[in-house]
């Protein structure tokens, strides 16, 4: 009798389609997960971020992250915080020792594009126990996208960083140069996602914007040294903080607003030069 009475109750926990429980210690492995994690879990579920969590320069959740712990020795650490839930869990294998089953893992790959960031969210909060937390947070980014202006002065832009790397065409840059109206000088000149444009062939390519990482110009070595060449000194300058493009997350936001704000400031000082306020 009593067996009839578990089974019965099986039966009607799978017809119901309940979800599972949601997990009670997550570890974030990556600081693309971090961000997830943070803007997505409860703090209580919360028992670990990744490594950098807690740096400014690729963390953008560095605000909320520092209340947090974070991993020094994840092979070992992560054993120890018996997680339920590991989140950038990277494909292939484990990273921490543990037999298949050990615990739940959600595999987050690089996010290129503004659509990959929301099905990221979505794959999150589902798996945090916090499903309609995501869709909240989608609904707000997207208010907050279609709420930025048109940029009033648009152009091709390279996103030049040290030792004359520059991004392509398929990345999440890339996505952000669109949604501002800019034209990504990689595509132009049919690069990859990643190459090396010597200083020489970005000043005959005469962008119209420059767009670097914020504290890139600081002059610390050859690599950053080419990025204060006077002959790049003529074309404008986006700055974006690394920790915002690195990653795809809910930092996108802040990326479009900035890059359509310094477009705009641009535009307003460029009109000023030609219509100066007449003297009194």
């Amino acid at each position: 009798m009593q067996g009839r009475i578990v089974i019965a109750a099986l039966c009607a926990l799978m017809l119901t389609g309940a979800a599972p429980a949601p997990p009670r210690r997550i570890v974030s492995l990556n600081t693309c997960a971090d961000q997830y994690v943070l803007a997505l879990a409860d703090p209580a579920q919360i028992a670990a971020l990744s490594p950098y969590g807690h740096d400014p320069e690729l963390s953008a959740a560095v605000g909320k992250a520092q209340h947090f712990r974070t991993l020094k020795r994840p092979s070992e650490e992560v054993l120890a915080l018996r997680p339920d839930l590991l989140v950038g869990f990277p494909a292939g294998g484990s990273v921490v020792g543990a037999p298949p089953g050990q615990w739940r893992t959600l595999g987050l790959a690089s996010a290129d594009s503004y659509p990959m960031i929301l099905q990221q969210i979505r794959q999150v909060a589902a798996a945090v126990g916090h499903p309609q937390r995501g869709e909240a947070l989608i609904a707000r980014m997207n208010r907050d996208l279609a709420a930025l202006p048109q940029p009033k002065r648009g152009g091709v832009a390279a996103y030049y960083q040290r030792r004359g790397y520059m991004t392509g065409t398929g990345t999440l840059v890339d996505d952000l140069m669109k949604r501002a109206g800019l034209v990504n000088l990689a595509g132009k000149l049919g690069k990859p996602a990643l190459s090396q444009l010597p200083l020489e062939e970005m000043i005959a390519a005469r962008p119209d914007w420059l767009i670097v990482e914020s504290g890139s110009e600081e002059i610390v070595d050859q690599g950053t040294e080419m990025l204060r060449h006077p002959i790049l000194r003529a074309i404008p300058r986006i700055r974006l903080p690394q920790a915002w493009t690195v990653c795809g997350g809910p930092s996108y936001v802040e990326a479009a607003r900035s890059i359509v704000a310094q477009l705009d400031e641009a535009a307003r000082k460029g009109a000023a030069r030609v219509n100066p306020a007449p003297r009194r």
